[in-house]
């Protein structure tokens, strides 16, 4: 295979890459807390004994997008958004997580947990517990929840340390690869849920893109094909 052929092949692969991404965008456009993500294409240059060296394309780089989504009033006293920067701290059975996503609820035991069942923390990492038969509940801008004067704990903030980036567990959880900290600034809104991220006008479009982008390498690939192979017929007759 040619180096022209190579080139275009990871160049493909990377556009169908990215239309993946950009179809999980559009479909979790509506979704509680979905941070949106991108593909970052990058080169890399393979060094051939006697010959020019082959450049390829690579895509398996993602970045996702802290851009705040937009708030919606819902009236559910546990249901919180975080105005500012940082995460909600969420305890999984493969440990703890960040998320934006905050419609919570008490399950049977009391727990304060996410629609999926997961334990929501506080900056200490311990559970917040929400006692059955608990009258009005008020969080206060700082996360501290209290009910009829007593006060319940105070749901944890946090934010990547510097130098900690945070990776896509699933859907609306991500893990840190480092250390993370409080985040005293972020205010707590509640009765509030914050949407996804998404732009699907933006993200339609730049599905238009790549799929054009990739017809024009399948058009391309297909006429390399076709001058190899009238090539390798004259060389046989």
């Amino acid at each position: 295979m040619e180096n022209a052929s190579y080139t275009t092949l990871t160049r493909q692969s990377g556009l169908m890459r990215e239309m993946s991404v950009i179809a999980n965008n559009i479909a979790n456009a509506n979704t509680t807390g979905y941070r949106q993500e991108g593909l970052v294409f990058s080169e890399v240059v393979q060094s051939i004994d006697d010959a020019p060296s082959l450049s390829m394309a690579t895509a398996r780089a993602r970045v996702t997008s802290l851009m705040p989504g937009t708030m919606t009033q819902t009236g559910g006293p546990l249901d919180m958004a975080i105005d500012g920067q940082g995460f909600f701290l969420i305890q999984t059975s493969e440990g703890e997580r960040l998320s934006r996503a905050g419609h919570f609820m008490p399950n049977s035991q009391g727990d304060l947990v996410t629609v999926d069942g997961h334990r929501v923390l506080d900056s200490g990492g311990a559970p917040l517990f929400i006692p059955r038969g608990t009258g009005n509940i008020s969080i206060a801008p700082d996360g501290t929840i209290s009910a009829n004067g007593q006060l319940l704990g105070q749901v944890g903030i946090v934010k990547p340390s510097e130098g900690t980036q945070i990776l896509r567990d699933d859907g609306v959880h991500f893990r840190a690869d480092g250390p993370y900290e409080p985040n005293l600034d972020a205010r707590v809104r509640q009765g509030y849920l914050e949407g996804s991220n998404v732009d699907p006008l933006t993200q339609i479009a730049r599905m238009i893109e790549v799929q054009r982008a990739y017809e024009m390498g399948q058009s391309f690939a297909e006429s390399e094909n076709e001058r190899i192979r009238k090539a390798m017929q004259t060389i046989i007759k």
